[in-house]
């Protein structure tokens, strides 16, 4: 054991001394009416039901009738006191509980093993991460919660007494039962977490059971399977193994389980199991530790007493112990019978059986045993599984989670523009979810080999390398080993890159690892829950942070406790929608919208993502990439976004260079650019062409003076289907344009007409004017320029013009069947016409998206120009081009971002703030963010497949009504 501060155990110890004097726990106020209720039914009782009450028979709800009949004769010939369901179902379980208290004459006292919720025994219900998992976490409150909330989920299925908390403090790595059953192998965490717990489920009007009394946590075997020895001095366990019943009692825990345990240093016969020694159940916990509760016998058909051949009547013995409850008798009627002859041969005296039964009584009375309420069947399930507990459930992660080493020039990942980051999985279990997880933030490839040799050279060029550890998550006895092989490949992936350990079970895996030297970085996520795997990615790329501290040592390498708290980086976190004031269910209804849009055929899919406060909460696909329902929209499927290429592209390298002041909002394009002076552009000003206040026409359809004009199709002057030095601009699969046309572009935009009149009015020409501009300063393409200054860095790798040179052609969602211009599927080349003649780079549209990426630009914006470790703009700059300055001349317009609508017709829902900003695309995109609630929302869809004609999705406003459905969703 390690050493432990002795302030704490000393406070703890005179807590201790209190437990002597340990009120009942099941006194009411009205002791007086309590005490008349037990006298009158003790009195009332027959001497065979009062021998009945002190038997718990098994249960379950997944047998045959034979099953369910044996049960009901225990309950009116036998008279049993109550009943410990096992495997089954919530319905049935609750249908038989009606059937069989109905039958009671004393309703009965309903058990169960729900250690980490009822999902311990039943399908359809609720699991809490293992008490290990538990251990780790440095704020109590939270084991007090779970304890609420398994009470309540106990209460509503008719369970009265939960056997748990499991108090064994684990201090032996190789135990085979308890493991990750425990909180650790420090006794005082083990007795506050308990406590709390206990305080939680008991609050709920829940009997908690500590076990397994005098303690199971260092044991090499399984009293299931044998009679487990506890070699230690009586001194040494009523310091460690004792210590939180101690606590617990002075807490006033409702009952204690004891073990079948052989402890030769509390119970001289050898061989002799604690729950059957009446020095261990009455000496030492009834009279010495002072405790009145109900006192439980571990299951008599476990070998640790069954299979005892000195023990002739194990039921009897038990009794004469001290325990009230006899747990799971193998022969109730022949124990019955006993018990009646022990009675008259005085072996058992009428004060002691008066004793348990009433106590038993006492336990009935205080939890409205009295009579019985039928339990509702209603809803029950939707009941035992609510949003609140999923809630729940990632905060004791994230509480969890462990850096037990962490070097600060690696975790949480920074620098993403110069990162290559690789994946290699370990263990039998998937590990999804967290490559998923991972990859939301940057580019993260997932290597294998079959051989060590070509793994290590395959992750040669990568910066870092993240280990993912993954075992079953079925239940907490599961395997946590490495397998040799893994171990040896750990330890030469570490020799060579710089490494990031993920363990997704116990921390004892680690006991296998040989040197910790090499490996740079070690996190402990304790169970492979989908939870646990997104939550520890987040923490690896800094959106969280790591907080909890092993419960247990790990060799001389990492003590009990170590712990170290990561920092964390502005990036966008993903959790649940509660979790920042929404309500999810109201939230659901953007489901059925979404679901509208590709039923009636307004798009073939849709990808919606919507964050809130940093947080995204909600990120579906909806629908296919085609009509023929072929592929399924996925999360990483990309989109061409078209003219939110404006805000997310060109616009944000326009803001850098105003901030290097290189340009003012004042400037004028002839000031800018030679080629404007003494055209009509000459005087027109930034703040105007991006306001859309400069009289410029909407758009030139440069397309069309290249086409045959008998033919109507690409003119062979102008394309060719092959590459050449001439034909070089690439527009779609195998049509290139001709260099001479590219200068046409601009002379066309140079010498066109303005407007006559001075209004607010769309237009794409001042992007392809600032996009010459931008390129000629930096001396590189929109694409590069992109890249380097901003999504590289920000781990927008889904984020590019011209995919298909960097992804997978099925990637990417087609976005028309274009049958005027370029004849084909346009699938990976950008749908819009003038920026297909710009070789697919344009600065109002070429660039291609997912949701994800997306929102990673606009919450850099709503968070003042920084994200993750970088500063892109000053929020100054930001709020400089988030502004309407011609709202008085009915322009809602801001310096490249569309604002919401003046009057009642606009882009938005009319339900955002005026400090909202956004933008959408002509193929069925939209993206919004508002400052003042926090919220981010992206659309994407494909529209404009398999034609441009099809403006349903316009026409119904389905993107502002469901941002209206996300405002309505909002709580606070």
């Amino acid at each position: 054991m390690k050493k432990y501060y002795t302030i704490t155990i000393i406070l703890i110890v005179s807590l201790f001394i209190l437990s002597a004097q340990q009120q009942h726990p099941f006194y009411i106020k009205d002791y007086t009416t309590q005490d008349k209720w037990i006298d009158s039914v003790y009195t009332n009782m027959t001497q065979k039901e009062r021998i009945g009450q002190l038997f718990n028979v098994a249960a379950y709800s997944n047998k045959d009738s034979v099953h369910v009949n044996e049960v009901k004769q225990m309950i009116t010939k036998y008279h049993v006191g109550g009943l410990t369901f096992f495997q089954g179902a919530p319905t049935k379980q609750a249908e038989l509980t009606n059937a069989y208290q109905k039958l009671a004459k004393i309703p009965l006292l309903v058990a169960m093993d729900a250690e980490w919720d009822l999902g311990m025994r039943l399908d359809s219900t609720y699991r809490y991460p293992w008490n290990m998992t538990l251990g780790a976490i440095q704020n109590d409150s939270i084991l007090e919660q779970i304890g609420e909330r398994v009470g309540a989920h106990c209460k509503r299925l008719g369970v009265h007494i939960n056997f748990a908390p499991v108090v064994d403090v684990n201090t032996n790595p190789n135990n085979p039962i308890i493991g990750n059953r425990s909180y650790g192998e420090d006794y005082i965490n083990v007795a506050n977490k308990a406590a709390a717990f206990t305080r939680g489920m008991q609050h709920e009007g829940v009997i908690a059971c500590a076990k397994h009394f005098p303690g199971h946590g260092d044991t090499a075997l399984d009293s299931h399977n044998s009679l487990p020895t506890i070699e230690f001095s009586a001194k040494r366990i009523d310091s460690i193994e004792l210590v939180p019943y101690k606590y617990l009692i002075s807490n006033n825990i409702g009952s204690i389980m004891v073990a079948h345990l052989n402890v030769p240093s509390m119970e001289a016969e050898d061989g002799l199991p604690a729950s059957l020694s009446y020095n261990i159940v009455t000496k030492k916990l009834r009279e010495e530790m002072g405790y009145n509760g109900l006192i439980f016998t571990d299951a008599l058909n476990m070998a640790g007493v069954a299979k005892n051949d000195k023990i002739v009547n194990v039921e009897l013995d038990a009794f004469l112990a001290g325990n009230d409850v006899l747990l799971m008798s193998q022969d109730v009627p022949n124990a019955v019978a006993s018990f009646e002859e022990a009675l008259l041969l005085g072996i058992i005296t009428e004060e002691r059986l008066e004793y348990s039964v009433k106590n038993i009584l006492r336990a009935k009375h205080k939890h409205n045993l009295k009579t019985f309420t039928p339990i509702k069947i209603d809803s029950l399930v939707a009941d035992l599984h609510t949003i609140e507990d999923d809630i729940l459930y990632r905060k004791a992660i994230k509480h969890a989670i462990t850096a037990v080493k962490v070097t600060d020039s690696i975790l949480p990942l920074k620098n993403l523009d110069k990162q290559k980051v690789a994946y290699v999985a370990m263990g039998e279990a998937t590990g999804d979810v967290f490559v998923n997880t991972l990859r939301k933030y940057t580019s993260v490839r997932v290597v294998k080999e079959k051989n060590l040799a070509d793994l290590i050279k395959k992750l040669k060029p990568y910066t870092t390398v993240i280990v993912g550890f993954h075992k079953s998550n079925a239940n907490p006895w599961k395997s946590y080993k490495f397998t040799e092989k893994e171990i040896v490949w750990l330890q030469e992936i570490a020799r060579n890159n710089t490494v990031i350990l993920d363990v997704f079970t116990s921390p004892y895996s680690l006991l296998q690892v040989k040197s910790f030297t090499n490996i740079d970085n070690i996190i402990v996520s304790y169970q492979n829950s989908e939870e646990a795997q997104e939550i520890s990615a987040q923490i690896i790329f800094g959106a969280l942070k790591a907080q909890g501290k092993l419960p247990v040592s790990i060799k001389d390498e990492f003590s009990i406790h170590t712990g170290i708290e990561t920092t964390t980086l502005p990036r966008l976190m993903y959790g649940l929608p509660e979790a920042v004031g929404v309500n999810s269910q109201k939230l659901q209804r953007i489901d059925s919208l979404a679901k509208l849009v590709v039923s009636q055929k307004m798009a073939p899919g849709v990808q919606l993502l919507i964050a809130r406060k940093g947080k995204v909460i909600y990120n579906k696909n909806f629908g296919y990439h085609t009509y023929d329902r072929k592929r399924k929209v996925k999360d990483q499927d990309i989109y061409d976004v078209a003219s939110m290429t404006k805000i997310l592209a060109t616009l944000p390298l326009v803001m850098k260079l105003e901030e290097s002041k290189k340009i003012t909002l004042q400037s004028k394009l002839g000031e800018l650019m030679p080629k404007f002076k003494g055209t009509n552009k000459e005087k027109l000003k930034v703040i105007e062409v991006l306001s859309h206040y400069a009289r410029l026409k909407p758009w030139i359809p440069f397309y069309i003076h290249t086409l045959d004009s008998v033919t109507k199709k690409p003119s062979s002057k102008w394309y060719s289907d092959s590459l050449t030095k001439q034909y070089s601009i690439k527009v779609a699969n195998n049509m290139y344009m001709n260099l001479e046309y590219k200068d046409s572009i601009m002379q066309r935009i140079i010498d066109s007409d303005l407007l006559k009149r001075l209004r607010y009015k769309y237009s794409d020409l001042p992007y392809y004017i600032l996009k010459d501009y931008v390129e000629g300063e930096y001396k590189s393409n929109l694409n590069k320029l992109t890249q380097r200054y901003l999504y590289k860095s920000l781990g927008a790798h889904y984020t590019t013009y011209n995919p298909l040179e960097k992804f997978r052609k099925s990637m990417i969602v087609p976005s028309e069947e274009d049958d005027y211009y370029r004849n084909q599927k346009l699938q990976g080349y950008v749908h819009d016409m003038g920026a297909a003649m710009q070789g697919g780079i344009g600065g109002h549209a070429g660039l291609f998206s997912n949701a994800n990426d997306v929102a990673k630009i606009m919450q850099m914006y709503l968070q003042g120009g920084n994200y993750g470790d970088k500063t892109y703009f000053e929020a100054e700059t930001i709020a400089k081009f988030n502004t309407c300055y011609y709202c008085a001349q009915d322009n809602r317009r801001g310096v490249g971002f569309d604002k919401p609508q003046l009057g009642n017709v606009g882009p938005t829902c009319g339900c955002v703030s005026m400090t909202s900003f956004g933008h959408s695309g002509f193929t069925g995109t939209y993206t919004w963010a508002d400052p003042e609630e926090e919220i981010v929302y992206v659309f994407l869809s494909n529209r404009t497949y398999p034609t441009m004609s099809n403006r349903k999705l316009i026409k119904t406003d389905i993107r502002t009504k469901i941002q209206k459905l996300i405002y309505e969703a909002i709580e606070e």
